[in-house]
């Protein structure tokens, strides 16, 4: 069961897609290309984007390595109108305690992440092992090809832990036009002649 932290579901709960299969965004997400940056162990950042239905897996979890920061950078295989964040941390105090959102950038390093503005913020419930759901503010996100999550600081301990990172929304396909471009290899000057220029040739050179 999710929980809607209703501190920062600022529109309606009527608004917000229940669990249903189809508003979840698992098999939308480019998980390829998903990075994690400060992430303990390689690749255990993809580890934490998983199914709906494996979000109280215990045995699968990032944990930071230098300090308590983590950034995730998660593209779409298309463009979401995203309605909520859900995410299960942990019961300690390795639970993040602040959460930034940037969409659209695959830029945002640690650097980046404090010199740019969010597009959204949360505070982050504390001491909890359920999915905690946060409803962010549609207009803002109502075109996401990409999303980055950047965990600032946690409850006060040396490292974070995040265990589950799942999202709900509606996604459409982005269809690209092709470019047909028509090269020609080996002109003709045959193939473009002015008109009438044959009965103007100049005839001042002897």
């Amino acid at each position: 069961m999710s929980h809607c932290h209703d501190e920062h579901c600022d529109h309606d709960h009527d608004d917000l897609p229940e669990s249903g299969e189809q508003f979840l965004l698992f098999s939308k997400i480019d998980i390829d290309n998903v990075r994690c940056l400060n992430e303990s162990e390689p690749d255990s950042g993809k580890l934490v984007i998983r199914p709906w239905d494996e979000r109280l897996e215990d045995s699968k979890f990032v944990e930071s390595d230098a300090d308590e920061q983590l950034i995730f950078y998660i593209p779409f295989t298309g463009s979401v109108k995203l309605r909520s964040i859900c995410l299960r941390t942990d019961r300690s105090d390795a639970a993040p305690s602040r959460m930034k959102v940037f969409i659209n950038r695959d830029d945002v390093d640690f650097d980046a992440a404090d010199s740019y503005t969010p597009t959204q913020e949360f505070e982050l419930v504390e001491g909890s092992n359920e999915v905690v759901e946060y409803g962010t503010k549609i207009t803002k996100f109502s075109s996401v090809r990409s999303i980055t999550l950047f965990f600032p600081e946690n409850f006060g301990d040396d490292t974070s832990i995040v265990r589950f990172i799942g999202f709900k929304g509606e996604w459409t396909e982005v269809k690209r036009d092709p470019i047909i471009t028509v090269y020609e290899a080996n002109a003709n000057p045959a193939d473009h002649k002015i008109p009438g220029a044959e009965d103007k040739m100049d005839h001042s050179v002897q």
